[in-house]
């Protein structure tokens, strides 16, 4: 079960933006503050998420991954990432020994912060199945359009819904996210340890 160290942000409206240009720059600011904070502790960093796809609609937070030698030495890379304005806000050890920090949150209750960026970054392990399928999706949307446009369309109509937390909405989507990932990995020829398509937990925009 993942350890929330901060609350989940409760009752929000999750808001779905038009395709934004700012969030390319945005993602080029973090990524240099990013990897001059971690330095040799970072291995690689991504955009990815619905912010990375030109064109497509998407909540306006940039989902940032990156991947580490061992994200348990979290010594190793969450002070320096707090110097440059990120919060660690969950682990998940039994997800990939996945964290998440976020930058200018809350994103979406009603006392979000006006501020900009809001980020989500996402820290993985080198080597990472789940950082291969999720930029695998990011790469076939930014190929195929009539996708993309299934995925909009989609988010669109699970936005004008209320949920308890931005998760919920994420989990929603999964059934879409299924059928392009099936599309996804046959393109890239990549596939999880146990042959699903599926990844583990749609957490992109």
């Amino acid at each position: 079960m993942p350890e929330f160290l901060v609350p989940r942000e409760s009752s929000p409206q999750v808001v779905i933006a038009d395709p934004d240009p700012a969030w390319a720059t945005q993602y080029a600011t973090e990524e240099a503050l990013i990897t001059a904070a971690l330095g040799p502790a970072l291995s690689r960093i991504h955009h990815a998420g619905s912010t990375s796809v030109p064109g497509l609609a998407a909540k306006p937070v940039v989902d940032i991954v990156l991947t580490v030698g061992d994200p348990t030495d979290e010594a190793a890379y969450v002070p320096p990432l707090e110097g440059v304005g990120y919060e660690l806000h969950h682990r998940e050890p039994e997800w990939h020994e996945h964290r998440l920090l976020k930058k200018n949150a809350p994103h979406f209750s009603p006392d979000a912060q006006e501020r900009v960026p809001h980020v989500n970054l996402h820290v993985f392990p080198d080597g990472c199945e789940e950082v291969t399928r999720m930029l695998a999706f990011r790469d076939w949307l930014r190929a195929d359009e009539d996708d993309r446009r299934l995925y909009e369309d989609t988010k669109r109509t699970l936005a004008a819904q209320s949920w308890t937390n931005v998760q919920n909405y994420a989990d929603a989507k999964t059934e879409v996210v299924t059928q392009i990932m099936v599309r996804a990995l046959a393109l890239s020829q990549a596939s999880n340890r146990d042959g699903s398509p599926a990844p583990t937990r749609t957490t992109s925009g």
